[in-house]
């Protein structure tokens, strides 16, 4: 299957400025991510990283990586990615997956599941991933993302909030740590060109405000986004200094990914 990668590269970030270059062994950190993505085995001259600063261009150009320079007033990285689709003239039904700059240890083989799921769903704009959630901790934590699904596994909703509400479950396990529902939302997509494109002309939806996630103004005006459950989550990307040390210590420990 043919398909595209693009990934958007911010040199600015209020946490960890300088983020993409941050070294993890004897490399930046884009560069690791840049090898995520050889290794799903698709041709190089299918894998972009997008970024603003020639800083971060400069790096991906000695390590041997394509780049594309993209506009700094991008608020999101959906209109990153339409940028880089429109300047490279791919065509409407291509699919593109954004790999995010920050996700050195994000296994190859989610980037083509993600392409894959969205390839065998015509009628989806997007695709993306979900893992179980086995702990109430999570259910209860807003920066954990749930996400329902229907019984083609498409999304209804996603949500920072509880969903779903397993009332009966929660009212009669007072103390209890597990959970036998819901699903925590994994923030890696794939999209059509042509969804992609239409994505960044669409009005922002008012449950995308309140609840700050991107992907409710796909749902809010009918773009069908399909969801693929795998049994673990991928190790945590890179937000903080403390993020950066933990992956750095996995890395050098050999841990496989």
């Amino acid at each position: 299957m043919n398909y595209k990668i693009v990934i958007p590269a911010r040199y600015g970030s209020s946490r960890l400025p300088g983020k993409p270059l941050a070294l993890i062994g004897d490399q930046p950190m884009i560069q690791h991510v840049w090898q995520r993505a050889v290794e799903t085995g698709l041709d190089r001259d299918d894998i972009w990283v997008a970024t603003d600063d020639e800083r971060v261009a400069a790096a991906v150009r000695q390590f041997g990586g394509n780049i594309i320079m993209t506009r700094p007033e991008h608020n999101c990285g959906t209109d990153r990615l339409a940028e880089v689709a429109h300047a490279l003239k791919w065509a409407p039904e291509t699919i593109v997956v954004n790999v995010q700059g920050d996700e050195p240890l994000l296994p190859a083989r989610l980037i083509t599941l993600a392409a894959k799921t969205l390839a065998t769903q015509p009628t989806c704009g997007i695709a993306t991933l979900a893992t179980p959630i086995d702990t109430l901790e999570q259910v209860m934590a807003p920066q954990c993302v749930k996400v329902v699904l229907n019984k083609d596994n498409r999304a209804l909703y996603f949500s920072r909030a509880p969903i779903p509400w397993d009332r009966d479950g929660f009212a009669y396990q007072p103390g209890a740590t597990e959970t036998r529902h819901g699903l925590r939302h994994i923030g890696l997509y794939a999209y059509r060109v042509d969804t992609l494109l239409t994505l960044g002309q669409l009005p922002t939806a008012t449950i995308e405000q309140l609840e700050s996630l991107e992907q409710l103004r796909a749902l809010w005006h009918g773009i069908q986004i399909a969801v693929a459950t795998i049994d673990k989550a991928p190790p945590h990307g890179v937000d903080t200094p403390e993020d950066l040390e933990k992956i750095r210590s996995l890395i050098n420990s050999g841990t496989s990914i």
